[in-house]
């Protein structure tokens, strides 16, 4: 699967959780789930659990802490495909 394939998977993924929806057109891999996308705490927890389910991975709590944008997001998402 490409960068590409699973930026728009993620993109997919986070839609429900994102308030600012003007951001969300033109998310980047330096798109801050928080500070641009206006992603609240308690629904990043959301979005780990929905990657966990749908890659059938397990993010631990350093990797869940460290995901703070797109691009942490998807290297910790091919970094536990590749552990698997």
């Amino acid at each position: 699967m490409t960068s590409e394939q699973r930026l728009l998977e993620l993109k997919e993924l986070i839609t429900p959780y994102v308030e600012d929806k003007e951001n969300l057109e033109i998310l980047s891999l330096e798109s801050d789930f928080i500070k641009d996308l206006k992603v609240n705490s308690a629904n990043l927890v959301d979005i780990v659990l929905d990657i966990e389910e749908k890659y059938n991975i397990e993010i631990d709590t350093i990797s869940m802490e460290n995901m703070t944008d797109v691009k942490s997001a998807l290297q910790i998402i091919e970094k536990k495909l590749a552990e698997k």
